[in-house]
């Protein structure tokens, strides 16, 4: 894979402080490192981490170390709700069973979860459609230095913000700036004029500083937080990650590397008969695989 070296304008990360305007990067060609596996002094993610109750879910996080971003191409999956799981307070319009596909990351205590969930859409006529039908950007943070928990939504009547499965869009989430990240939705092939970009304030990351990042997969079940999952036959099919990336600080700059498997943790939750997971050992190398979540296995 393809090493790249991404500048901040502004001269040196130390350059970057929150003192300081916000500064984009830009990014030119660097020769690989002499180890392509692991760089030196790089902290290995831990063997495994426990689950979070309440949902069904794949998660790849890196360790807590000098990442300062995550870049993963992604084709979206096809979602199927179980029609026995309506949410009381919407019936006939939304289920129990939620989808989506995010990355995200934990800096100095906070965690973020951004990136595209199941949802309703704004039609041409200016009512909202009946039911969930397709994928939207969200965001979403933990408070941290007084700054409370944080939850938007892309606008539901761009229609440049819905996304349908079998998609296929580049996903990057980065640290820009002292305490702000920017996350953008880059579609490919037929839909490559659709564009969603956001900056948000994260005051747990900071420039330089340690943390880790994370893509997603996820059934989640609404008032089940926290909770043993419940059993349902609501499922995603077809999920399948093309490459991922980790940014990382070296220097002066900053170097895109491949989350390979060696690079992150592998969580099956709330265990591996709900998730499969299949990737060649060229995929493995670059951060590729294909994913089905089964609320039945």
């Amino acid at each position: 894979m393809k090493f790249f070296l991404l500048i901040l304008i502004c001269g040196t990360l130390n350059a970057c402080n929150k003192e300081s305007p916000r500064r984009d990067i830009t990014i030119t060609d660097i020769e690989e490192p002499e180890n392509p596996d692991f760089l030196p002094g790089e902290i290995k993610p831990v063997a495994s981490i426990n689950c979070f109750a309440g949902a069904y879910y794949r998660k790849a996080v890196s360790s807590k170390d000098k990442w300062c971003g995550i870049i993963a191409k992604v084709v979206l999956p096809q979602v199927y709700v179980d029609p026995d799981r309506p949410n009381p307070a919407k019936l006939g319009q939304f289920f129990l069973d939620n989808f989506s596909i995010y990355l995200g990351g934990n800096a100095n205590g906070q965690e973020t979860d951004i990136g595209l969930t199941w949802e309703v859409i704004r039609l041409p006529n200016g009512n909202l459609s009946n039911s969930s039908v397709a994928f939207r950007p969200f965001w979403r943070t933990t408070t941290h230095e007084g700054h409370g928990i944080a939850w938007a939504n892309a606008d539901a009547q761009n229609t440049d913000y819905h996304y349908y499965p079998g998609d296929t869009l580049i996903l990057s989430l980065v640290l820009i700036a002292d305490k702000m990240v920017r996350f953008d939705v880059i579609g490919q092939g037929r839909i490559a004029h659709k564009h969603f970009t956001v900056d948000i304030e994260c005051r747990g990351f900071t420039i330089p500083g340690n943390a880790e990042y994370k893509r997603v997969n996820a059934i989640d079940q609404s008032g089940n937080e926290g909770k043993p999952v419940l059993p349902t036959k609501a499922r995603t099919e077809g999920t399948e990650w093309l490459e991922t990336s980790l940014l990382r600080f070296e220097g002066n700059g900053v170097i895109s590397v491949p989350m390979h498997s060696g690079r992150f943790t592998d969580m099956r939750c709330p265990n591996v008969n709900h998730i499969q997971v299949t990737a060649s050992d060229e995929d493995k190398k670059i951060g590729a695989e294909k994913i089905n979540i089964l609320g039945t296995p």
